[in-house]
């Protein structure tokens, strides 16, 4: 097993934690400064953006950081996400407390399928579907004939698709054509991946956690993974992204703690996985530093070395019916700096995306990041946190990163755990409560076009 050793280790730690009253000052202290950052962070880029709007710099964001504009939206539909966070909010820690273990996954990722249809419905009340009508790879995908022509000129003929399509490898317009020869396809099919991936990747990430540290903490972050503002935004493909990549990480994490046969299997799917991650999404290869950490850490690198095989024979796949990911990324770059990137200020939106990431997070698991001290959990939230480091300087991420990184976010909310210290469910609530209130303010503000 993952170790009782394990547990022991961390309810250990959290006495020695709970038992010190300086650092009970320190959290305080980090509590306090890292919100305050948060709500600086993300008034300044507010403020910034504006002027640079009224200055008209063609950044392309009504709404900065957000992609979207601002309108204010109080109907009735608006106490359905409320009713429903208050429910999570005080009935949550109780029930992810007290139910079996993987009864607590399946649940968290149904609750956060609710989350995002119900703060879908500030938008539209008719249904969370209606924001994929516009969907490029959906358009791309069901003009496809010929799979291997499509993938042997895509990069030949990139400029003619349209903007998603230009944005990504063609992984996504691949799976949606394979899926219409299945019978399922259209808008409902779309949203349905949509919502089950951004769920999936929730509960990798929980998974993960409970692998490297204990189920107490893991089901103490269930709850802030449930109602992560970062819902919002699960209208697009990054959503069903972020679930494919979710469990790449977490399959080969799962490997690392493992030995034999079943570690093996473990780790050459989450590189199959993590293959098909990379002809989602150029950028989600960065997700690799994550199993990367935990491997060196526990001094087992031959889940790396099998998941790199795994990867490979994806890349292989593509490559024998024409499309190279190398020359398709060369190709996106050239079109993303042709584009709006080319006139979006750098010097802008390196704090912009960061900005807009804390929006997805949200002010708790920002709080969390400043208060964590588990080295374990560090193996994965910090992971996370130098990829959207390195994300953000390369200054291919000019905007709309609230989507863009999502499969990120639910590696970053881990750090939540920290609220399970003390087992105080009335902190635990109070941040919670924060998390989705901040959601909810942010959908009742900004009408966003995801």
């Amino acid at each position: 097993m993952a170790g009782s050793v394990v547990d022991c280790d961390t309810h250990s730690e959290v006495k020695t934690h709970m038992s010190s009253p300086s650092a009970l000052h320190r959290d305080t202290a980090a509590s306090f400064i890292s919100l305050g950052g948060w709500v600086v962070l993300v008034a300044s880029t507010v403020v910034w953006g504006r002027h640079l709007v009224d200055d008209h710099v063609a950044i392309v964001l009504r709404a900065a950081p957000l992609a979207g504009r601002y309108e204010w939206r109080i109907t009735q539909a608006a106490l359905v996400p409320v009713v429903f966070a208050a429910f999570v909010v005080f009935a949550g820690p109780w029930i992810m407390a007290r139910i079996a273990w993987w009864r607590a996954v399946v649940l968290g990722s149904v609750l956060s399928g609710l989350w995002a249809v119900a703060l879908s419905r500030v938008d539209d009340p008719r249904g969370f579907t209606s924001r994929f009508r516009a969907q490029g790879y959906l358009q791309t995908a069901e003009a496809i004939h010929d799979p291997h022509a499509f993938l042997s000129q895509f990069v030949e003929r990139i400029g003619s698709y349209n903007v998603h399509t230009r944005g990504h490898p063609p992984g996504m317009e691949i799976f949606l054509w394979a899926s219409a020869r299945l019978g399922l396809s259209g808008i409902g099919w779309n949203a349905m991946l949509a919502v089950a991936g951004g769920a999936a990747a929730g509960a990798a990430a929980l998974v993960a956690l409970r692998e490297l540290t204990s189920e107490h903490q893991a089901r103490a972050a269930a709850s802030f993974v449930v109602l992560a503002p970062a819902a919002i935004w699960w209208s697009s493909g990054d959503a069903f992204f972020a679930g494919v990549s979710g469990w790449a990480v977490a399959l080969v994490v799962l490997a690392t703690g493992r030995q034999g046969r079943s570690a093996d299997v473990l780790a050459v799917f989450g590189g199959l996985l993590f293959g098909a991650t990379a002809f989602l999404s150029y950028g989600l290869v960065l997700l690799v530093l994550i199993p990367l950490a935990v491997a060196t850490s526990r001094r087992q690198l031959r889940p790396i070395a099998l998941a790199a095989l795994g990867a490979l024979v994806v890349f292989v796949a593509f490559g024998a019916f024409g499309f190279s990911w190398f020359a398709g990324l060369a190709a996106t770059r050239h079109q993303y700096w042709a584009g709006v990137a080319h006139d979006r200020p750098f010097r802008y939106f390196v704090f912009a995306d960061l900005a807009a990431f804390a929006l997805a997070i949200g002010p708790a698991a920002t709080v969390a990041i400043a208060r964590l001290r588990d080295r374990r959990v560090w193996l994965l939230v910090g992971a996370a946190l130098v990829a959207i480091a390195v994300a953000d300087l390369s200054a291919m991420s000019k905007g709309e990163v609230e989507r863009i990184w999502l499969p990120f976010v639910p590696w970053v909310l881990l750090a939540t755990c920290v609220f399970a210290v003390g087992r105080s469910v009335r902190r635990l609530r109070f941040w919670l409560g924060l998390q989705a209130a901040s959601a909810v303010v942010v959908e009742l503000a900004v009408r966003s076009k995801w």
